[in-house]
């Protein structure tokens, strides 16, 4: 470049430039005349010509530079998309996971909370630490997926990744916990189902359980279970799962109805109506098992309502969790 500019330089310094066009050495020499407009003109296309090459070559480099480096962005958006797939299959498939642990936490709380010592149900936890115990409220919430430390601007997608894979497994240990203590957790459904848990009929409270005045005699009598006034015909039901071992006309209570529903645990109905069930078959809880009456020693139409538990006489409203 330094050679070819000096070249031009000498060449401008010159008035004028003779060409001299042999042929051969019998032929007549031509001498062809250069004005110093002409080589003035020369060396500028010379110069822009060399200039719009050195132009063109580093454009075309800068080109080839672009190309390669959107050929590596084309890459990286590729392995992106890529492991975003794999990570929205992992959260797909966590779902599943999710909902069945959630179905199972919800049916595990809806057990425990029949839980009162007064009504012998107090079930207290199957195992303590760890994963074994009951899903207490800070126990039941998942893992927030991402977490970002003051220290980070963001989670990266290896971060994320690592996270879904801990929550994947966590998920993995809990959902096989809860399904050991729904395992555990049947035997004591079972006598939950037989324990008598809902208010037997619709009316009012009349009579409270403990002592009170007797109407017949005017002395104080312990009364033994609640009496509930409707009017006649309202259908009586089962508080729970049992078996009719009596039903038949007693002089106190006249229509008396007896359900045993195991575990030492027994109702009894009195002033019915009419039966609507008989000894020997078994009752479901909500069953209509009567109706309210006014028979044997009644004031009025009501329902004598006991509960029994190893022989001794409960208060009923302590086996009542509903209204």
């Amino acid at each position: 470049m330094s050679s070819s500019v000096s070249l031009i330089g000498n060449v401008v310094k010159m008035r004028r430039l003779t060409i001299m066009l042999v042929a051969d050495s019998s032929a007549r020499i031509r001498r062809i005349r250069v004005s110093k407009s002409t080589i003035w003109i020369v060396a500028s296309i010379v110069c822009l010509g060399l200039s719009a090459m050195l132009a063109v070559g580093i454009h075309y480099y800068s080109i080839i530079e672009k190309i390669s480096q959107n050929k590596q962005m084309r890459g990286l958006n590729l392995q992106l998309s890529s492991r975003l797939e794999r990570l929205y299959a992992k959260v797909s498939s966590i779902q599943p996971g999710l909902v069945r642990l959630q179905r199972f936490d919800t049916k595990l709380r809806i057990m425990t909370q029949l839980h009162d010592k007064q009504r012998h149900l107090a079930l207290g936890p199957v195992e303590s630490g760890g994963f074994g115990g009951f899903l207490t409220e800070s126990d039941g919430e998942i893992p927030s997926l991402v977490r970002v430390s003051s220290e980070n601007t963001g989670p990266t997608i290896d971060f994320i990744e690592k996270r879904l894979d801990e929550l994947t497994a966590e998920i993995g240990e809990r959902e096989a916990s809860t399904r050991h203590l729904d395992t555990l957790l049947q035997g004591r459904k079972i006598r939950l189902a037989a324990t008598p848990s809902i208010c037997p009929t619709s009316g009012w409270v009349t009579a409270d359980f403990g002592t009170r005045l007797d109407p017949f005699t005017g002395k104080f009598t312990m009364h033994k279970g609640i009496d509930i006034a409707n009017q006649p015909g309202v259908p009586v039901i089962s508080p729970a799962r049992g078996v009719v071992t009596f039903a038949s006309n007693s002089d106190k209570f006249g229509k008396l109805l007896v359900l045993d529903h195991g575990y030492g645990i027994r109702t009894r109905y009195g002033h019915l109506n009419e039966f609507r069930t008989a000894v020997g078959r078994k009752v479901e809880r909500r069953e209509i098992i009567g109706t309210i009456g006014n028979s044997g020693r009644s004031t009025g139409p009501h329902l004598h309502y006991e509960v029994i538990v190893d022989g001794v006489c409960k208060n009923p409203k302590y086996y009542m969790l509903e209204d």
